[in-house]
């Protein structure tokens, strides 16, 4: 049996995505609400450091691997004129999320926002939550409408053009 590069670059596509973008969700709506029940600010930010510390190692892995999948694959169908077409929206779409959090995971949050957030989280706890979860929203909702309009765009409900 051969082994179609393609299509195993799809399933492993869609199995990053899965863990990545299912990984935001679930920071977004059960974490940071979680975190906000505790008592105390020092409660707050040493549970939410700890358990967002491990999902950032997860959400850089399945990055990584979304974007390698993903450029093989525009590669692999000669696909890159997709970026110039309209009904291909989410095509770039995708790109800028992915870069959105590949910036964030590999440079912002190790060199810049860890320190921030600790220094934030300790003078106002309250409203750096409140911050931090409008932001994972944002985030996941741009995620959420690029996720849907991939999975219809690569089933072929395109935007007329």
């Amino acid at each position: 049996m051969e082994i179609n590069a393609l299509a195993l670059a799809r399933a492993l596509h869609v199995v990053g995505v899965v863990l990545w973008i299912g990984g935001v969700a679930m920071v977004t709506t059960v974490l940071l609400p979680a975190t906000r029940r505790l008592k105390s600010g020092a409660e707050q930010v040493a549970f939410f450091d700890k358990i967002e510390q491990g999902f950032a190692r997860q959400a850089r892995y399945t990055t990584l691997l979304t974007g390698l999948t993903g450029f093989y694959m525009l590669a692999a169908m000669h696909a890159w004129a997709r970026y110039h077409q309209a009904q291909y929206w989410w095509v770039p779409a995708m790109t800028a999320v992915w870069a959105i959090f590949t910036l964030m995971l590999f440079v912002l949050e190790p060199l810049v926002l860890h320190k921030w957030f600790q220094q934030k989280a300790t003078q106002n706890p309250e409203e750096t939550f409140r911050l931090i979860q409008r932001l994972h929203w944002v985030l996941l909702t741009l995620s959420l409408i690029t996720v849907l309009g991939a999975v219809s765009g690569a089933h072929g409900w395109l935007l007329p053009v």
